[in-house]
């Protein structure tokens, strides 16, 4: 009868009448009997003003919002009364509005969701099976139960929502993401096969909802539990919410982030439904490039707005998985206009520099660099002048862009100027090594030296690569002190943990004859270094061992070192592949030290045992310079001449440039004796000095052929040896044990 009462007395005194409820609900007045509220459990039975959280009496002047007032008409008009419940959702919606969290908590905290749940269950799942226009079940004893209107349901989430967001503001955040989630469970248990399409097109619910699965994921990295946010993301990107496109992009956008760089290990996502033959990430990385492919794949087809820092993120997070070349791919297929012409130039420059590819990353710097797009850009420069300073046939174009980008600098930034200052000492130092004449090599050491001075000095902070080529280049020009200093320097800045800071020191202080000083170094490297990393270190030590004349020594620690690199070939899978090239690099670090273990059996005269070496380094590559030209070490120890000399003209058919073979070609045709033989053996000894200035055994041979052409009276090539032998002696003392490059 109340509500019958009600219904008929709902006209167009209906409006003033519900503010009267309301300004009674806010204030704790209580209400007369015909205008009360018809429910299981009356508002007053309940009074919210003990609670000392209701308005002040000025407050409750205050004319409530329309958009409440409007609410409660719709669910009025559904089911004829407004329930405790539904009071108390708009009240705290008014108390959220202003701004009191603390009073609004406190009203929806009055809230049973318990009782009401199952109610919003079945009004949701029969709205969703009327959308579907699924035919209805056979009656059960629920389909007697009054149904609860879907605005109520509305106003009830919008309750749970709110109540969520006010928990947020408190600090509250792991109360608030239960309560959130309770939302989502509700939707989720009435509907599991996702909302139909325009479920809640006529009510608040499907916006609450938005935004209850957006905000869930963020409640529960607040509240320091990565792994529940995780799955919320994945949950709401899983499941059929009926999110709009830009709400499934920011949570798409978000979780991808979150991926890459909140430092968790996400275990695989678990589908129930999965196509055969799809793709399954199988780590955060993964998820998150391929979350951002869809990103911008929808970018692309206009669906969402042009976001740049989509491709910021999957620049790293494809950079970080060694996935260059997918990068470059995905820059490619941009369509035009949509990214700035120049910076793709770049990124794409990077990406190919990155796999290897330096013609293609360079000749993209120099469209880059052209007159007609950006000739001063300072990135570039540095970036061409870094790839130019790697080819020794470029050093030239490399010493051009460093200066060029130090001249746009002006002396700008300090920072900017040290790393243009390196790159310009890298290829000074590169076009030294290559130039013809000794004047020349003098000049270019000694800027190449100033420059990388000047850089160490200007660096906002201590850079170890600095540091690295400052010892590097000293050590080159034989300056051992200064080398040894810097790379003290690098060892204490980077505490131990690059191997070629210890090498590079090692290798110092087997230049000053330090021997067991250098292979105490290299045992420290070794025991704070993981195993798949010790291959360079090792092959220093057996070095090592071998100019102390420790010969077995060297043979187990070779043995050893190739046991660990067999070992290392049979690992299959991402271990393998952590560095895109290492495998091909071990392959080649295998191959070296078959050939240095051939050199050692061969000082000892154990021939048999050094076929078998070079028969497993031909099993790794049939054809190699070095390969050979220890094949001709083996044939010249056993006083097989031509055929050795076959042999390192086979090495120098495939390398021209192999000074070992350069040198040892030389020397064989020197001990023929001819004019022809000497004048052929003049010609390798100067090709192999111009390579490599500080070769010791290059100079000892070249005083070896002028010594036997002064044995004719010349007292010009008697001059010429001393000078040789000299320089030979000279070099021969501060030679390390292994090149310094």
């Amino acid at each position: 009868m109340g509500g019958k009462k009600w219904m008929k007395g709902w006209g167009t005194g209906s409006r003033p009448r519900l503010r009267r409820i309301m300004r009674c609900l806010r204030s704790g007045e209580h209400l007369r009997a015909d205008e009360m509220v018809p429910s299981s459990e009356s508002l007053a039975t309940r009074d919210y003003s003990a609670s000392g959280y209701s308005s002040r009496a000025g407050e409750s002047e205050h004319k409530p919002d329309n958009s409440n007032i409007e609410e409660a008409e719709s669910s009025l008009r559904e089911s004829g009364c407004l329930n405790y419940e539904e009071a108390r959702a708009l009240l705290g919606r008014l108390e959220y509005q202003k701004g009191n969290v603390e009073a609004a908590l406190h009203v929806f905290d009055g809230i049973d969701i318990a009782a009401v749940t199952p109610k919003m269950k079945l009004c949701i799942a029969r709205r969703g099976n009327a959308r579907r226009g699924e035919r209805r079940k056979r009656p059960s004893q629920n389909d007697d139960a009054p149904l609860m209107s879907m605005h109520a349901v509305s106003l009830l989430f919008e309750a749970i929502f709110l109540k969520a967001k006010s928990l947020q503001a408190l600090g509250r955040y792991r109360e608030a993401a239960q309560s959130c989630k309770v939302i989502l469970d509700t939707v989720e248990s009435a509907l599991p096969e996702g909302l139909p399409e325009n479920f809640g097109t006529d009510c608040k619910l499907q916006e609450t909802l938005n935004k209850a699965v957006e905000l869930l994921p963020e409640l529960w990295k607040l509240a320091g539990n990565p792994h529940e946010a995780i799955s919320s993301y994945r949950r709401a990107l899983l499941h059929h919410w009926n999110l709009d496109t830009e709400t499934t992009a920011r949570i798409q956008k978000q979780f991808a982030i979150f991926l890459l760089y909140a430092g968790t290990d996400a275990s695989p996502p678990n589908l129930r439904y999965q196509v055969e033959g799809s793709f399954v990430p199988r780590n955060n990385i993964e998820e998150a490039v391929l979350l951002l492919m869809i990103l911008l794949r929808s970018s692309a087809l206009k669906r969402i707005e042009w976001d740049p820092s989509i491709i910021d993120h999957l620049c790293y997070g494809l950079s970080v998985s060694g996935a260059l070349r997918g990068l470059a791919g995905q820059v490619e297929e941009l369509l035009p206009g949509v990214f700035d012409r120049k910076e793709r130039y770049y990124i794409l420059s990077l990406c190919y520099y990155g796999e290897g590819d330096d013609v293609v990353a360079l000749n993209l710097l120099r469209k880059l660099l052209s007159k007609t797009e950006n000739p001063n850009c300072i990135q570039a420069l540095l970036l061409a002048s870094k790839i130019c300073g790697e080819n020794p046939d470029l050093t030239e174009e490399g010493v051009d862009c460093a200066r060029r980008a130090l001249a746009g600098l002006q002396g700008g930034c300090d920072q900017m100027g040290s790393a243009a200052n390196h790159l310009l000492g890298v290829s000074l130092s590169a076009q030294a090594r290559s130039a013809v004449s000794d004047s020349e090599r003098i000049t270019k050491q000694s800027e190449a030296l100033k420059a990388l001075e000047t850089a160490e000095r200007t660096m906002k902070e201590r850079d170890p690569t600095i540091i690295y080529h400052l010892s590097l280049e000293n050590a080159d020009q034989r300056k051992l002190d200064a080398a040894l200093y810097y790379a003290k320097q690098l060892l204490k800045l980077e505490a131990g943990s690059n191997v070629k800071g210890w090498i590079l020191l090692a290798r110092i202080l087997s230049a000053h004859k330090w021997f067991p000083d250098a292979e105490t170094v290299v045992d420290a490297a070794l025991d704070q270094t993981g195993k798949w990393s010790q291959g360079e270190l090792l092959r220093t030590k057996a070095k090592l061992q071998i100019a102390q004349g420790q010969l077995i020594n060297a043979v187990e620690t070779f043995s050893h070192l190739l046991a660990i690199l067999q070992v290392q070939n049979k690992i299959s899978g991402v271990q393998k592949n952590l560095l895109k090239g290492s495998g091909s690099h071990d392959r080649n670090l295998e191959l070296e030290i078959w050939h240095d273990l051939a050199k050692v059996y061969i000082s000892m005269s154990q021939w048999r045992d050094a076929e078998v070496c070079l028969s497993k380094s031909k099993a790794i590559a049939l054809h190699s310079a070095s390969g050979w030209h220890t094949t001709g070490l083996l044939y010249k120890a056993k006083g097989l001449h031509k055929e050795a000399l076959k042999a390192f003209t086979s090495a120098l058919n495939v390398e021209a440039a192999y000074v070992p073979s350069l040198v040892s070609t030389a020397n064989i045709l020197r001990r023929q004796g001819t004019s022809q033989s000497m004048t052929v053996a003049r010609s390798f000894l100067t090709e192999a000095l111009r390579l490599d200035r500080t070769n010791s055994s290059a100079w000892y041979n070249l005083g070896m052929l002028y010594k036997d052409k002064a044995k004719g009276g010349d007292a010009a090539s008697l001059l010429e040896a001393t000078e040789c032998f000299e320089a030979a002696d000279l070099l021969e003392e501060s030679e390390p044990v292994e090149p310094f490059r």
